[in-house]
């Protein structure tokens, strides 16, 4: 059995935003489990090649956006998928951070950080 606190975990800073990596490769369920932070103002252009993502919200506000332009609310209790490998912008509010839980398939090591630049998606 696994059990831990995220007032145990010290946090990654990922590009815009912290992730406390909960469950991660090492814990040998398959998945990651985050507790992740969006601040507030932010665009973050992301693409994970290797892993699915979903994402629920837990808290602010904000949205994501293809690459075909298509825009889609975030708001609490709003829970998103990227079963494609998607490309897209997670964009957080300009007034509240955006929280969210977001799980992984397959696992993360948990020390991965995106590097984010106006020239591509960051991946990992």
């Amino acid at each position: 059995m696994i059990v831990r606190s995220i007032n145990d975990l010290v946090p990654v800073e990922w590009g815009n935003g912290t992730s406390h990596r909960l469950l991660t490769e090492a814990d040998g369920m398959g998945f990651t489990v985050c507790e992740t932070l969006v601040r507030k103002g932010t665009t973050s252009a992301l693409q994970y090649r290797r892993h699915l993502e979903a994402c629920y919200c837990t808290g602010g506000s904000g949205e994501i956006v293809t690459v075909s332009g298509d825009r889609y609310k975030i708001t609490e209790g709003t829970i998103y998928a990227l079963d494609k490998n998607d490309a897209h912008y997670l964009i957080a509010s300009d007034y509240e951070d955006l929280r969210l839980i977001s799980v992984f398939s397959p696992a993360l090591r948990g020390d991965e950080k995106h590097t984010l630049s106006p020239d591509g998606f960051s991946q990992y």
